[in-house]
C-alpha cells in the first residue's frame, strides 16, 4: 500500500460516512412525514428541507463524488434543522408531552451514532442543537435521561476513535515498513549478488533516466578478464568468484561515484562514464587496467601477457548512438584489443583518443 492508496482509503471512508448520514436523514425525515409520531401533524418546513435536501445532496455527491462537502458544515446544518422541527412539533402537541422530546432526541442521536462512529466532532455538531433544544423545552423534566442518552454515544465514539487512531498508526507504521522492505528488495534485485555491482536489470533502470539526457559526453567501456575460463578450470570456481569480487572492487574504485558499473556477463563488465571527454575516458580505462593488474592475482595460464589476472577494454562513445549501437562498437573494440595481445585498451574506429 502506498501513501496515495492510504489517502484514497481515507477518502472512501469520508464518502461512505457522508452518504450514510444523508441516507439516514432522508429515511428518518420521510418516516416522520408519512408515519408521524403522536397525533400532531409533522409537516414542517425544516422536516421537508431535511427530506428534500438530503436526497438532493445524496444524488449530487453520487454523481460528483470527487467534490468534497464540509462534514462539519453539513452536520451542524442538519442538526439545526432537526432542532427547529422538534421545536415546532413540540408546540403542536397537546399538553406539551415531554416524552416526545426523548423519542426525537433518540432519533437524532441514532443518525449521528451510525453515520459518525469515527468522527466525534461531526457527531457533536449534529447532536448539540437537538440536545440543547430538548433540555430547554423539557424545563427540567427528563434532563438526567437526556444527558445520559447523549453521553452514551459520546463515550462510545470516543473509545472507538482512540482504538481507530491506534489502529491507523499501527497500519501506517506497517505500511512504511513494508515500503522500505520493498525498496530494499527492489534494490537487491538490481544488484549482482556476488560483486555488488549493478546487474542488467539495475543497468536498465539507470539507463531509462540516463538516455533521456544529453548523451554526447557519455562513454561505454566494455571490459573482459583475460583467459578467465582457463583461470576457473585451473584454480576452481571458488577462487574464480574471489577473483571476480576483487576485480569488481578495483573497477568500482577506479571510476567516479556517478559512473555506472555493471557486471554484464560472467567475467564481462560494462562501465558507463558520464559527462566526460575522450581523453578522460581513456585515462579512466587505463586506471582500471592498471588497478586490476596491480591486484597481482596469480594466473599461470595468462603468461603471454603476465603471470597475474589482467583485463582488456573496448571504448565507444554514446554520442548520437542508441545503447545497442554503442555496445556493438565497444564489443568490437574489445575483441580487437584481445587479438592485439590482451591487457590492452582499444577505442572504436570512429572515436579518436589522445
Amino acid at each position: 500500500m502506498t501513501a496515495q492508496s492510504w489517502r484514497a482509503l481515507r477518502a472512501k471512508k469520508y464518502q461512505l460516512s457522508l452518504r450514510l448520514f444523508l441516507f439516514l436523514n432522508a429515511i428518518c425525515a420521510l418516516f416522520s412525514l408519512l408515519q408521524p409520531l403522536y397525533t400532531a401533524p409533522s409537516m414542517t418546513i425544516p422536516l421537508c428541507t431535511i427530506a428534500m435536501g438530503s436526497v438532493a445532496l445524496l444524488v449530487w455527491h453520487w454523481k460528483f463524488e470527487q467534490q468534497k462537502i464540509s462534514m462539519s458544515l453539513i452536520s451542524i446544518l442538519f442538526g439545526c434543522l432537526w432542532a427547529w422541527h422538534i421545536t415546532i412539533k413540540f408546540a403542536r402537541l397537546a399538553n406539551n408531552d415531554t416524552s416526545y422530546l426523548i423519542v426525537a432526541l433518540l432519533g437524532v442521536l441514532f443518525i449521528g451514532t451510525i453515520a459518525f462512529s469515527n468522527n466525534i466532532s461531526a457527531f457533536a455538531l449534529h447532536s448539540a442543537p437537538t440536545i440543547l433544544v430538548c433540555l430547554w423545552l423539557s424545563k427540567g423534566a427528563y434532563w438526567t435521561g437526556m444527558l445520559y442518552c447523549f453521553a452514551l454515544p459520546v463515550v462510545g465514539i470516543t473509545i472507538q476513535n482512540i482504538i481507530q487512531k491506534r489502529y491507523d498508526n499501527f497500519a501506517q507504521s506497517l505500511m512504511y515498513k513494508l515500503l522500505e522492505e520493498r525498496e530494499t528488495f527492489s534494490d537487491l534485485s538490481m544488484l549482482d549478488p556476488l560483486t555488488g555491482l549493478y546487474n542488467r536489470r539495475g543497468l536498465q533502470s539507470r539507463l531509462d533516466t540516463l538516455m533521456a539526457l544529453d548523451t554526447s559526453k557519455h562513454f561505454v567501456l566494455l571490459l573482459d578478464i583475460d583467459h578467465f575460463k582457463a583461470y576457473n578450470d585451473h584454480y576452481g570456481h571458488m577462487m574464480g568468484d574471489q577473483a571476480l569480487i576483487r576485480v569488481s572492487a578495483a573497477i568500482r574504485d577506479a571510476v567516479r561515484s556517478r559512473d555506472i558499473v555493471t557486471r554484464y556477463g560472467g567475467e564481462e563488465f560494462m562501465i558507463i562514464l558520464t559527462n566526460t571527454d575522450p581523453i578522460q575516458a581513456r585515462l579512466a580505462a587505463e586506471r582500471i587496467r592498471q588497478r586490476v593488474y596491480d591486484l597481482k592475482i596469480p594466473h599461470m595460464f595468462n603468461q603471454s601477457v603476465a603471470t597475474n589476472v589482467t583485463v582488456s577494454i573496448g571504448i565507444a562513445s554514446l554520442a548520437g548512438e542508441e545503447m545497442d549501437g554503442a555496445l556493438e562498437k565497444a564489443d568490437k573494440a574489445l575483441y580487437e584489443a584481445k587479438n592485439l595481445g590482451r591487457n590492452n585498451i582499444l577505442a572504436s574506429e570512429d572515436l579518436t583518443l589522445a
